[in-house]
């Protein structure tokens, strides 16, 4: 029960956590990618839980902060599924990066904090590429109108979702590096802890 507990209480702070991140980036973003996205470090606390609590950990935190975003934020929705795709989607697959919690835990468990790093890194390259997939298709199927006149919609949506996302995980995996090499210790649920 009180494990359930702590589950409940963590995705809600990281999601809302999650949310002002990704509010403030918007903020500062907003005229870059007129249609949405933005050079963001929401993932962070996604990335965390994932490692934290492992898939399911990530996958609920991302659901909730896409459920947020919806709810509190000032999202672009040009039609249901399209919202779906780019919130609820998108932001749920960046927890599938906590496929790589054992491994992440083990090696900074054990001392062999280059092996964590790079577990931790191949997470967030993947929970970074499934969310980019998510708004890659949505910027192919829904937003096609945007695309210049002559140019292939494939390459617009490409480019115009690969900079922020590249930027987002490049600023991802710095972070949680970093937090990760300065606190593993904290970061680390007692449960994994000798």
């Amino acid at each position: 029960m009180q494990n359930k507990t702590l589950f409940m209480v963590e995705v809600a702070v990281f999601a809302a956590l999650a949310l002002l991140l990704d509010l403030v980036s918007g903020f500062i973003f907003s005229r870059i990618w007129p249609q949405g996205g933005s050079v963001s470090i929401a993932m962070v606390p996604i990335f965390l839980m994932a490692y934290r609590w492992g898939v399911k950990g990530g996958v609920v935190t991302g659901l909730l902060l896409g459920l947020l975003q919806i709810v509190i934020g000032s999202p672009v929705i040009a039609h249901p599924v399209q919202g779906f795709l780019d919130y609820f989607l998108a932001f749920s697959l960046v927890g599938i990066s906590g496929i790589f919690m054992n491994k992440v835990v083990t090696s900074y468990k054990e001392g062999h904090t280059g092996k964590g790093k790079m577990y931790g890194i191949a997470g967030i390259l993947l929970g970074s590429f499934l969310r980019f997939l998510c708004h890659f298709t949505s910027g192919i199927v829904f937003f096609a109108s945007y695309t210049p006149k002559g140019q292939n919609v494939a390459v617009y949506s490409l480019v115009y979702n690969g900079t922020y996302m590249l930027a987002s995980f490049i600023l991802s995996a710095i972070i949680v590096v970093l937090l990760y090499s300065g606190a593993s210790k904290v970061l680390i649920k007692k449960s994994y802890q000798a």
